[in-house]
């Protein structure tokens, strides 16, 4: 079956994509506005996308009325914005940050989180959260109607000491993280998913 991705498909290509493109890493980002209300959102249209420098990209698309969501607002503002990792311990905190609040509401206080300073940027990073990346915005690129594509230099890391195997290796603990990622539909999650391990190839010349 082949689906055209035509402007009247737009609800049927986002279904698709999401029921598809899986598993996604979640980016829960944490965003200041002009006036100084910390903002929390989850995004899983979110990867690494280079390191040198290190870069992570956010898709972030419109609210239901058209217009651009706070935490587009807010890091197009303000220039800087925190990628928190979800583990399955807040995976119901960060749910609760989906919620549709006014942008005078600060979901940090309905989903009752604490933060922590960041050491480079504004914006404050989640307790608790295994890992939270500080980045500094480069490009925003509007991608469609108050639809927005933030690209992010990362400028600090912060990951849980205990899991990390070697700090100063930067050897990490990866499944100590305990981290959850985006299915299919509505509310579909996954959690701790099967692993294997292949050599990656090398090309040697033949004769």
């Amino acid at each position: 079956m082949r689906y055209d991705m035509t402007p009247e498909n737009r609800a049927l290509g986002y279904k698709l994509l999401t029921a598809t493109v899986t598993p996604r890493p979640i980016a829960w980002v944490t965003s200041l506005s002009p006036g100084g209300l910390v903002n929390a959102a989850p995004y899983s249209f979110f990867n690494v996308m280079g390191n040198d420098p290190p870069v992570v990209a956010l898709g972030i698309m419109a609210k239901p009325d058209g217009t651009l969501k706070d935490t587009a607002r807010n890091i197009l503002a303000t220039r800087a914005f925190v990628v928190n990792l979800v583990s399955r311990a807040q995976a119901e905190a960060m749910n609760h940050t989906c919620i549709d609040a006014p942008p005078e509401v600060s979901e940090i206080d309905l989903a009752g989180l604490e933060t922590l300073p960041s050491a480079q940027i504004a914006p404050p990073r989640i307790a608790g959260a295994p890992v939270a990346l500080e980045c500094q915005l480069l490009q925003g690129v509007e991608t469609g109607p108050a639809q927005m594509l933030m690209i992010g230099e990362v400028k600090a890391i912060h990951i849980e000491d205990a899991c990390l195997l070697d700090a100063g290796r930067g050897y990490v603990d990866t499944p100590a993280l305990d981290l959850i990622a985006r299915m299919h539909g509505a509310g579909w999650y996954a959690h701790r998913p099967a692993l294997f391990e292949l050599e990656r190839p090398r090309y040697a010349p033949k004769g």
